[in-house]
């Protein structure tokens, strides 16, 4: 399967390209092949469809024209979030671009999503508002487009539960002002409104002022109250600092509350249990990946040293970090993840990459700065003779 993996790629390109003896050398033993960069291929556009694609599988499972969009920089969470909230007549009216560029970007996703074997499956959309009305992603409406832009290109590995999340539609969200504002129908204001057509409404004027208000924090709470509630609502508030909306709580029917915590109270101590027993399930999983992690790096890059190649594996494999170690890449060892992972370690332990960076110098004339040193680290490591990692695995 051909992929592109991160934005890191013109460093792998630029290593491959600067180590023609490290490409042309007979590989180390039980390495199948060197690093190489046949996967780049095709107009700049499609290999930066296929990097953001790459990227939103990796974290969704899944990918869309507009998960794509967001990765090229070409639209916003904030952006999505307004249009899903029926603030905007349709998703097009933020992006910089239209028409056959944009026509370029649904081509290239499905030529890349079919090269990857992944299946099509088509989403309804529909607006967190009380009326869930239909969402249009274009100004035109054409219905062939629209479908193209309502298709989710599905991984084989996503689960049947986040399948259901992935087609469910989505919550109705009130909002926590942070300014003075006033009901649209009753000319009154509160502590918290619902967006409509005609403006903001208050809890009353929504028909939702029996629910009541249960904060973040308790995620088992939560999730029960939700499913029993009837009728239910996130609670956000616009954070100045990080200018995005972010998640308060959720308003539920009283009774579903109750019984909520009833069931939580029930089943506390089991609760407790399982949740020691996935922790200590969760740090086994993490060992034996940093563990295969560190194999992998002795493998590519022989004259890595142990002590280095097991904080490589560490730190890229950390739970919850985001770096290429957590993507599906990373944890299936592939080569050209693990490679990116070295290639991060060397940029920011050998070179004085962060020292520029702190001196003013812009990232990309940065990275131009130290490649040649990067090429050097890789190069070194990557010659034949034993590995330290395997001598002290032995």
């Amino acid at each position: 399967m051909t992929r592109v993996y991160t934005r890191e790629l013109a460093y792998v390109e630029y290593m491959v390209e600067r180590l023609p003896a490290f490409l042309a050398r007979a590989p180390p033993a039980g390495r199948t092949e060197d690093v190489t960069l046949d996967f780049v291929t095709g107009t700049g556009l499609e290999r930066r469809v296929a990097v953001a694609a790459e990227q939103a599988l990796a974290r969704c499972e899944y990918v869309t024209v507009a998960e794509v969009c967001i990765g090229l920089g070409w639209l916003h969470d904030r952006h999505v979030d307004a249009w899903r909230q029926a603030r905007v007549a349709d998703l097009e009216s933020f992006l910089p671009v239209h028409d056959d560029r944009l026509a370029q970007v649904v081509v290239y996703l499905q030529r890349w999503a079919e090269a990857n074997k992944l299946t099509a499956v088509e989403t309804d959309y529909v607006a967190a508002t009380r009326d869930r009305r239909e969402l249009r992603f274009t100004t035109s409406g054409n219905s062939e487009t629209e479908r193209a832009w309502r298709t989710h290109w599905v991984s084989a590995e996503l689960s049947a539960p986040r399948r259901e999340r992935m087609t469910a539609p989505p919550d109705l969200v009130v909002v926590q002002p942070l300014k003075e504002w006033t009901c649209a129908e009753c000319g009154g204001t509160g502590d918290l409104l619902i967006m409509d057509d005609s403006g903001p409404l208050c809890l009353t004027c929504a028909d939702m002022d029996h629910l009541v208000f249960l904060a973040a924090g308790d995620a088992a709470l939560t999730r029960r109250a939700k499913k029993g509630s009837g009728l239910s609502a996130v609670v956000v508030r616009w954070s100045r600092t990080r200018k995005r909306y972010e998640r308060q709580g959720i308003l539920v029917e009283e009774p579903a509350l109750e019984q909520a915590e009833q069931q939580c109270l029930a089943d506390e101590d089991a609760r407790m249990r399982r949740r020691e027993r996935d922790r200590q399930r969760r740090a086994d999983t993490d060992a034996g990946l940093q563990a295969a992690m560190v194999q992998e790096i002795a493998r590519l890059f022989p004259g890595c040293p142990a002590g280095r190649a097991e904080a490589i594996a560490r730190h890229t494999s950390q739970r919850g970090s985001g770096r290429v170690g957590r993507s599906a890449a990373g944890r299936s060892l592939d080569e050209k993840a693990i490679t990116l992972a070295v290639v991060a370690s060397v940029r920011h332990e050998d070179t004085a990459y962060d020292e520029l960076l702190m001196s003013g110098v812009a990232r990309e004339d940065a990275r131009e700065q130290i490649k040649d040193t990067i090429a050097s680290v890789l190069g070194t490591w990557a010659q034949d003779g034993p590995s330290p990692v395997r001598q002290q695995g032995r």
